[in-house]
């Protein structure tokens, strides 16, 4: 009878040892870092900032680089929200982070201003401490416990008092039961939320409202081949103020896709948050007409959400001034190649090697059903925006644009995407992958028929 709590001892000892522990820190979630796309300087970064282990301690910041440039220095201002410190350092970007560590001195809300060539971007996030289980004190106590219990009811039976010694092991058991269920219970219990993080945000059971988003460009009308600021202002609906709780998602605050009537002209881009509410970036349009934008964003406790606006370029087509990182880019430029037809058939090899056509299945995709879309990669694929691959898709109208992402094939020599056209039309598609040094668009046209068409 006595052999029981000590085999219920050992068992609760060794799923201690044994259970999941949970990540020590983390910036985002448990375990992981913050990674944000930033469209800075004339190029594509990754600004990385690494999960802390416990504050005060160093939060190490690298950015990697997505285009051909060499040591980038960014300036690096980390700012303390709660009580104003602030640190500096420089981070140079390169294909794979080289970490530079500030001091942090306490758990919380942050602000990280990145600056590059003249241009300045204000990221906010907070730095998460992992606190212990509030559980773990029931579990130690409970072993503790009945460890007590138990030596005394021992030691009391060596005595020959049998009836105290059965309270004592009666005790000691109660307490390696309370301990054993939680154990097994506390997978489902709920976590202490970690140090720093945001209060429970009051909001209704439908959460916050959509973002009211403006599309503008500075100036009113840019010119063709000319550098211009497209910017994006967010409010709150309910309230009219700036809107500045947006979510990373895809390791971006926002994704915003910038297209030429035409199709001719295409820009996946990272705006910058300038201020509270308000994101921007630089760009040059190469073709003179009408342009529409797309920004893909998420307000926390609200959901994904899709902002739109459309702006007019003035002036003579004229071939695009670009920065040194996108001339150096032997891809052509989808602003001034044709988009290819895609085709049921194996992709011949295009001029210089490249790879062909992506291939449709089924030859001619049906509205309302999913089609799969093979796309060859030119070199090794590096995941970008947390993906292998990006499949971006509008319709020949403008009116629907749809983004989805590879389906795990990356390593093969091709990128498989699977996609459902909502309505028969011709549709305007652009798939993006990352190698060495460089993000390929590979531009295409898919012609979708209606269901009946197929009967």
């Amino acid at each position: 009878m006595r052999l029981l709590p000590v085999w219920a001892a050992c068992l609760a000892a060794v799923l201690v040892l044994v259970r999941p522990v949970p990540a020590e820190a983390h910036v985002v979630a448990a375990g992981a870092d913050l990674r944000v796309a930033q469209t800075i300087a004339g190029t594509e970064l990754t600004v990385v900032v690494e999960g802390v282990e416990r504050v005060p301690g160093e939060l190490r910041i690298g950015v990697v680089a997505y285009q051909p440039v060499t040591g980038l220095p960014v300036a690096l201002e980390l700012r303390s929200v709660a009580d104003g410190r602030t640190v500096t350092g420089t981070a140079h970007a390169g294909r794979e982070p080289r970490y530079t560590p500030l001091w942090v001195e306490r758990a919380g809300p942050h602000e990280l201003r990145l600056r590059a060539g003249d241009e300045v971007a204000v990221v906010p996030f907070r730095v998460l401490v992992e606190r212990a289980s509030v559980w773990e004190p029931l579990i130690y106590g409970g072993l503790f416990t009945a460890g007590l219990l138990l030596v005394g009811g021992l030691l009391t039976g060596a005595l020959s008092r049998p009836r105290p010694a059965m309270l004592l092991a009666g005790g000691a058991a109660v307490g390696l039961t309370i301990a054993f269920a939680v154990v097994v219970l506390e997978p489902w219990l709920p976590p202490s939320p970690p140090d720093g993080a945001a209060p429970t945000a009051e909001a209704g059971v439908q959460g916050r409202p959509f973002a009211q988003g403006r599309v503008a460009t500075v100036p009113a009308r840019p010119v063709a081949g000319e550098e211009f600021t497209l910017r994006i202002d967010l409010v709150d609906g309910s309230t009219g103020l700036p809107l500045d709780d947006l979510a990373v998602h895809h390791e971006a605050l926002a994704h915003l896709v910038v297209t030429s009537e035409d199709g001719r002209a295409f820009h996946h881009v990272h705006p910058l948050r300038t201020a509270p509410g308000r994101l921007e970036v630089r760009m040059r349009a190469a073709r003179p007409g009408r342009h529409l934008a797309y920004a893909e964003l998420e307000r926390q406790d609200s959901g994904g959400q899709l902002v739109t606006g459309e702006f007019t370029v003035g002036g003579e087509p004229s071939p695009a001034k670009t920065s040194p990182a996108e001339s150096a880019a032997t891809e052509p430029s989808p602003a001034e190649t044709p988009s290819a037809t895609a085709s049921a058939e194996p992709s011949p090899a295009g001029p210089a090697g490249r790879p062909g056509p992506p291939r449709l299945h089924p030859a001619v995709p049906v509205a309302g059903r999913p089609a799969t879309i093979e796309v060859e990669t030119s070199g090794a694929v590096r995941p970008w925006l947390g993906m292998a691959g990006h499949l971006i898709v509008r319709s020949h109208d403008g009116a629907f644009l749809g983004h989805v992402h590879e389906m795990g094939s990356a390593g093969s020599g091709r990128l498989r995407f699977t996609f459902g056209f909502p309505a028969a039309g011709r549709y305007l598609a652009w798939a993006q992958y990352a190698t060495g040094d460089r993000i390929v668009t590979v531009p295409f046209t898919v012609d979708v028929t209606a269901p009946e068409a197929t009967r």
